[in-house]
C-alpha cells in the first residue's frame, strides 16, 4: 500500500510575535485522489494547515513548528516554496487580487515562466490549461473583463498549468455568486473524479462538502475535534451547532423529523436528494 500523499505528525505552529498556537499537535493523514473539506470558525486553523501543505509555512512566513509535515514524500520544512509548487497548488478567496497580466493567456504564462518552461511547452500548455476549466478561446481575454466564477477558473488554471498533484481552495467561492460558486465546486470534483487529483477544500458551504468530499476535518482553536466521512460528521448536528458550525439542511430537516416526530429510523441524510426520497417514501406510508 502507497504511503499517504499528505501527513501532519504532532504538528504545532506558532506565528512570529504570537504566543497562543495556531496549530496545536494535529495529526491526520490525506490520501492521493482524496477530496477533502475542512471545516472551522474564522480562527480555527484551517488556512495555516494549508499553508503547511505547500511550505509558505513555515519557509515563508517564519513562526515556530514542531513535528512535520510530509508531502509526497518531501518534508516541507527542508524545501522551498518554488519546489513545493510542483506538487501543490493553491486558490484563495479572492482571485482578482491574484491577477497580474493583460490577458488570460499571460496570467496562466506566469508561473510557467517563473518555473523556466520552454517557450514550445508553454504555447501546448496555455490552451490545454484553459480547456480544462471551462476558458477555452478565453486566451486574449482581460481577466478583468471575466466574471467571478471565471476569474476564479483562470486562478485554478494558472496553478493545473504547473501540473500539481495537490489542488488546495481557501474559500474559494465567498466573493462569488451561486452560478460562479457552483462552476467552481464542479470543475473541482471533476478534477478530483476524472483526473485523480487531490483536492483539499477550505470552505462555509457544508453543502457543497456533503455532495463532493470524501471526508470532512473540522478545527477548532486549532486541534482537530472531528474527522470522519460527511455523513459521520453532518449526523453529529449537536455537536456541530455547539462549535457554532452550519449543518447542511437536509440533515437539519431529518434530525428534526426524527426528535419531534419520530418519523425517521436509518441514516440522516445529509444530501437534498435522498431526503426527498425518504420524505416521500415516509408520505406514502403515511397517506397509503
Amino acid at each position: 500500500m502507497s504511503e499517504p500523499i499528505i501527513i501532519f505528525d504532532d504538528v504545532t505552529f506558532t506565528y512570529p510575535g504570537t504566543e497562543e498556537p495556531a496549530l496545536k499537535s494535529i495529526s491526520f493523514q490525506i490520501e492521493a485522489g482524496e477530496y477533502v473539506a475542512i471545516l472551522g470558525l474564522n480562527g480555527a486553523g484551517k488556512t495555516t494547515t494549508g499553508l503547511c501543505v505547500n511550505g509558505v509555512v513555515p519557509t515563508m512566513l517564519g513562526g515556530e513548528l514542531t513535528g512535520k509535515v510530509t508531502v509526497g514524500g518531501l518534508d516541507v520544512a527542508d524545501y522551498p516554496v518554488r519546489e513545493m509548487s510542483k506538487l501543490v497548488g493553491m486558490v484563495f478567496d479572492n482571485p482578482e487580487f491574484q491577477m497580474s497580466q493583460m490577458s488570460a493567456a499571460e496570467e496562466v504564462a506566469l508561473g510557467l515562466e517563473n518555473a523556466g518552461v520552454p517557450y514550445e511547452d508553454m504555447i501546448r500548455i496555455i490552451p490545454e490549461t484553459l480547456e480544462l476549466v471551462g476558458l477555452s478561446g478565453f486566451e486574449d481575454r482581460s481577466p478583468l473583463a471575466l466574471s467571478g466564477g471565471q476569474q476564479q477558473r483562470l486562478a485554478i488554471a494558472a496553478v493545473l498549468a504547473m501540473k500539481p498533484q495537490i489542488l488546495i481552495m481557501d474559500e474559494p467561492t465567498s466573493n462569488l455568486d451561486p452560478i460562479g460558486k457552483q462552476e467552481v465546486f464542479d470543475m473541482a470534483a471533476k478534477l478530483n473524479r476524472e483526473r485523480g487529483m487531490t483536492v483539499i477544500v477550505i470552505e462555509h458551504e457544508v453543502e457543497v462538502m456533503a455532495r463532493y468530499a470524501d471526508r470532512v476535518i473540522v478545527l477548532d482553536a486549532g486541534r482537530i475535534v472531528m474527522n470522519g466521512t460527511p455523513q459521520e460528521i453532518f449526523g453529529r448536528s449537536d455537536e456541530l451547532a455547539a462549535l457554532k458550525l452550519r449543518v447542511p439542511e437536509a440533515a437539519v430537516l431529518a434530525t428534526l423529523l426524527r426528535s419531534e416526530y419520530g418519523l425517521w429510523k436509518g441514516p440522516v441524510p445529509i444530501t437534498t436528494e435522498p431526503a426527498v426520497a425518504a420524505i416521500n417514501e415516509l408520505l406514502g406510508v403515511r397517506n397509503g
